[in-house]
């Protein structure tokens, strides 16, 4: 786990000119929580272009505009629902890690 979140923040050190607004940094910047804060919303969009398909960002930039979404899905049954909250408990521990 320390050596994906270290991969990941290598990654992002390296790609950090590349970076572009991506949907997990608008919905970011338009939440209540973040208070418009650019550069922690850009740091969770870089982890996040490293770590979730640009679908799973979609699926995880709704989350911000509806939190209880986030549980519906890790209470979920559903295989698919499963993959996707592991795919996104990695994106958020490396997220906290990196941009903290």
């Amino acid at each position: 786990m320390l050596n994906r979140i270290a991969i990941a923040a290598a990654a992002v050190m390296i790609t950090a000119p590349l970076a572009v607004a991506g949907p997990i940094d608008s919905a970011c910047i338009s939440s209540e929580r973040a208070r418009g804060n650019s550069p922690l919303c850009g740091c969770i969009q870089q982890v996040a272009n490293q770590t979730l398909s640009r679908s799973d960002q979609r699926r995880a930039a709704a989350f911000f505009r509806d939190p209880h979404q986030a549980q519906v899905v890790r209470m979920s049954k559903s295989n698919a629902d499963n993959a996707f909250w592991a795919r996104y408990k990695q994106f958020a521990g490396a997220a906290e890690a990196y941009c903290r």
